[in-house]
């Protein structure tokens, strides 16, 4: 191979390296930023929930991650809104929870098909 190719292969095998690494680098930007976010939250929540309220909360996100999810996100909007006055308490919890659960409830309903069935084998043979 003459000398220019060679230099050719070589950078566009750094070029697949550097691209590599960048790779790896914007998933590490993403998580630290991902990071950052959980523990602005846990702050946030740490300052207006009680432990009580806290430790249910850990529980309900256990069982029903979502729920739990949209419960402090609408914690957090209360809390930056001011709307929140002091720490709340782990009634003051369940007020928002049963409030939570009535927006996101999902009514279910059941219907049946029915069908008459004529059997082939029953004939009337009088």
């Amino acid at each position: 191979m003459a000398d220019p190719e060679l230099e050719a292969i070589r950078q566009q095998r750094l070029a697949e390296l550097q691209g590599r690494h960048g790779e790896a680098g914007g998933e590490q930007a993403q998580q630290e930023a991902k990071q950052r976010d959980d523990d602005m939250r846990n702050s946030i929540l740490s300052q207006v929930l009680s432990q009580a309220a806290r430790a249910r909360l850990n529980n309900l996100a256990l069982v029903k991650p979502e729920k739990a999810k949209a419960v402090e996100n609408y914690l957090i909007q209360m809390a930056r809104f001011g709307q929140l006055g002091g720490k709340l308490s782990e009634e003051g919890l369940i007020e928002i929870l049963e409030k939570v659960s009535k927006q996101t409830e999902k009514k279910t309903t059941v219907k049946f098909n029915r069908r008459k069935v004529m059997d082939s084998d029953e004939e009337d043979d009088y």
